[in-house]
């Protein structure tokens, strides 16, 4: 779909003024498919169509606004989100539970060892009760299966804080960034460098959707799953997107207008550090690869960073880098999910 084309750029604050003019006039109920019969969950970005991911940047810019002209409106009072955590977390769990309490709501957060997912409890079970007590569940889990499972048993809407396989929210939250800072979608050139993980897997699923050309740089045996590739193609096909892979980050980032860093061990990888530290060392984000990219390229990364590895000091704090804008709207997309699925 062709997505509107902001006037102004780079700058927050143009954003800001150019989305009241834009959307100062949404009703939530123009984004909400949530009821008894339409329940959605937020598994994947194969489950959603590009319109349905496009209202939802823009319900993520119009709460960003609401939010700072005085607050938002407590559109989920009365209601609570169950968070389920195997992993720890700092944007997630604490963006999150932050969103809840200005969308007038309330968040629990549920560490491992009380639940044990299925170990303890199996997950249908798990799904079932927490059923009865709120009315959303965000799970943030190793195994991608444990989630479809907890959708598949609960009766309210479930959201994936990060699997192994995927990373939606954060990659919903960084096309709302690279909107707000560029001002346009569609034609921008991403280069993400490093581990074909799940954080890369959901980026170039959105770079699909939203007609991003997407290249990634990675060693030999780190690439991304074929069968991300598969989905994406399809995708990309419809938007106009390209989908470039490289085992040298140089000419990867040629041309890029985003350059995208993440850390070369996941939570699970612990094991295999030494040997991945190896296999990157090539592959670090420093200031002699920005310069190969277009000149105003903007840098990020999901955090958390682990300097001096896949991203130098100089860039991480430097004028290209837009990484803790990006952290911030965390906060603003993922109050876009949960008005989405939970009003």
């Amino acid at each position: 779909m062709r997505l509107p084309i902001l006037k102004n750029r780079p700058g927050r604050f143009n954003f800001v003024k150019e989305v009241s003019v834009l959307y100062c006039d949404m009703k939530f109920s123009h984004f909400s498919t949530n009821a008894d019969a339409n329940m959605r969950h937020f598994l994947d970005f194969n489950d959603w169509t590009t319109k349905e991911l496009w209202q939802m940047i823009q319900l993520a810019a119009y709460l960003k606004l609401e939010w700072q002209a005085g607050g938002n409106r407590p559109v989920l009072k009365g209601k609570t989100l169950g968070m389920v955590f195997q992993k720890p977390s700092l944007r997630t769990r604490v963006s999150f539970d932050v969103a809840m309490q200005q969308l007038g709501g309330h968040a629990i957060m549920i560490g491992p060892d009380e639940i044990g997912l299925g170990k303890r409890e199996s997950i249908p079970d798990v799904a079932r009760v927490l059923s009865g007590y709120v009315q959303g569940i965000m799970a943030r889990v190793f195994d991608h299966n444990h989630l479809e499972q907890l959708a598949a048993y609960s009766s309210v809407p479930v959201i994936n804080g990060l699997s192994d396989d995927r990373h939606p929210c954060q990659a919903l939250a960084d096309m709302f960034t690279i909107y707000e800072h560029v001002g346009r979608l569609s034609g921008l050139k991403l280069a993400f460098v490093g581990d074909g993980n799940n954080v890369a897997a959901s980026l170039l699923l959105a770079c699909a959707h939203f007609g991003i050309h997407f290249a990634i740089a990675s060693p030999p045996n780190y690439e991304l799953p074929a069968k991300v590739m598969v989905a994406a193609t399809d995708f990309a096909r419809q938007s106009g997107a390209t989908i470039a892979t490289y085992n040298d980050p140089e000419p990867a980032v040629v041309g890029a207008d985003i350059i995208y860093a993440d850390t070369w061990v996941s939570m699970g990888q612990e094991s295999d550090t030494e040997k991945r530290l190896r296999d990157f060392k090539c592959f670090q984000v420093n200031q002699q690869l920005v310069e190969r990219a277009n000149k105003d390229v903007a840098v990020m990364h999901c955090l958390p960073a682990h300097r001096g590895q896949e991203i130098s000091d100089e860039v991480a704090d430097g004028p290209h880098s837009i990484i803790f804008a990006q952290a911030e709207n965390r906060l603003h997309a993922q109050k876009a999910i949960l008005v989405k699925l939970m009003t």
